[in-house]
């Protein structure tokens, strides 16, 4: 069997992997646009900030790793075409600029996705950066060591973590986002306030809501707004991604924005083409619907899928609740599932509750509160999602409500589900428990006022 697999970060690392983990005497080609494999994106603000040991880290393998295992590496090559009638892949070598032919009896499509660049005024201004690989990454550390000021635009995870790291250093920073609020997409406005406070107190400059029209400048960049001008150093373009995937249109189907629509078995429409990661869409679970969501941890285990079935339908893909983690300023801030917002946007109907308490007893020597919500199906009692802020380590608490998403848990059980007590972690009523059961009761006030 002869296998093509077209871009090699997470997903087609991983997928690579285990293709020949299943199926050591199959011929796998990857073809790769850069010359390294694996970068750990999430990173670059952790190593703009000094927090990385050793940036040669942020890759956890290598070209030389998947040969290892039997894979043939071209790496900076890119696929111009894809015949899949033919089943047949024009390349070209990037470092000759020879163009050839090849062919496969299975393809993966794993070329991930690319940063959303919108077209402005000004956009290729010298002084405007990207931040996705490996490239930009040394450019935004080099740069983050010279300048005094930056303009962030985009308050996602990436734009935030930038922001914050920045901030530290002691830059001047101003954080750009169309959205009302930061972190908009990841949590509502109970958490958000709290988490845009601590970006005031450090001196950032927020300006949310407001949408970039125009770059210009040349020793300092000048980012105007609808709402008003930034100037600084520099400007990182932080706005999102988008599926890489223009190479494959009208070969497979696919989502509005361009994500490959796969089964549970991570084939696509055409049953010998694979996609896994963020070229492709997630079964969303707190929806039950498709969905775009590039993560790493969604690209992994979609990757492993397309090497555990690609023979044969095998196992099946078990959907995501999209569970992340952020920290900021010492905060941590962890979620997974719908927020009230995220329902809203996709037309799901939900119920949601606000609670804060301390993480432990108010007899230890210290104590901190946690700020919680949850979301709920006000007619199933099934629980959606929910977050957690706090100056404690609570981001593991996201992981249980993964389960209780996965699991279709109602609230009911979630309040009574068995969790352990000891004092120096936790109250008698552990703290996820008392969010459900403040679920519960203001599903019985509910009730009651009907």
């Amino acid at each position: 069997m002869k296998v093509i697999v077209i871009g090699c970060t997470h997903a087609g690392t991983f997928a690579t992997q285990q293709i020949l983990t299943e199926h050591p005497d199959w011929q796998v080609t990857v073809y790769e646009r850069n010359d390294n494999l694996s970068f750990l994106s999430c990173g670059i603000a952790l190593w703009v900030g000094g927090h990385v040991s050793d940036p040669k880290k942020m890759f956890y393998s290598s070209p030389e790793a998947l040969a290892g295992l039997g894979a043939t590496m071209k790496m900076q090559y890119d696929v111009l075409n894809v015949d899949t009638a033919a089943k047949t892949v024009r390349v070209k070598d990037l470092k000759t600029g020879e163009e050839s032919t090849d062919t496969y009896d299975k393809l993966v499509v794993t070329t991930g996705s690319a940063p959303v660049i919108p077209p402005i005024e000004g956009i290729d201004n010298a002084k405007v950066q990207l931040c996705k690989n490996w490239t930009h990454a040394t450019q935004i550390k080099a740069e983050s060591e010279k300048i005094d000021s930056a303009i962030v635009i985009g308050a996602g995870y990436i734009g935030a973590e930038l922001a914050e790291q920045l901030s530290l250093l002691g830059k001047k920073v101003t954080l750009i986002d169309a959205l009302p609020r930061v972190l908009a997409k990841n949590f509502d406005a109970a958490i958000t306030e709290r988490v845009e406070q601590d970006y005031r107190d450090h001196g950032v400059h927020l300006a949310m809501g407001e949408k970039v029209v125009k770059f210009s400048g040349t020793d300092e960049i000048t980012v105007t707004t609808d709402h008003g001008s930034y100037t600084a150093d520099i400007a990182i373009m932080a706005a999102g991604f988008r599926p890489n995937t223009e190479l494959m249109k009208g070969k497979v189907e696919m989502i509005g924005n361009g994500a490959i629509v796969t089964n549970e078995y991570m084939q696509s429409s055409d049953p010998d083409i694979y996609a896994a990661g963020d070229s492709s869409v997630v079964h969303y679970n707190p929806t039950g619907k498709d969905d775009y969501i590039p993560l790493a941890t969604n690209a992994v285990r979609q990757g492993i899928l397309v090497g555990k079935n690609i023979a044969a339908p095998t196992e099946k893909y078990l959907g995501t609740q999209a569970s992340s983690a952020v920290e900021l300023y010492g905060k941590t801030i962890a979620s997974s599932g719908l927020t009230v917002d995220g329902a809203k946007a996709r037309g799901v109907v939900v119920d949601h509750v606000v609670l804060e308490q301390n993480y432990r007893p108010e007899f230890m020597l210290t104590t901190t509160p946690i700020l919680m919500e949850l979301t709920w199906d006000p007619e199933t009692r099934v629980v959606k999602g929910g977050a957690f802020f706090s100056s404690y380590d609570c981001a593991q608490s996201a992981n249980v409500l993964s389960l209780a998403i996965q699991t279709k848990m109602t609230i009911d059980t979630l309040s009574m589900v068995d969790m352990f007590f000891q004092p120096n972690f936790d109250q008698p009523v552990n703290y996820v428990n008392a969010l459900a059961g403040a679920a519960v009761a203001k599903a019985a006030e509910a009730v009651g006022a009907k």
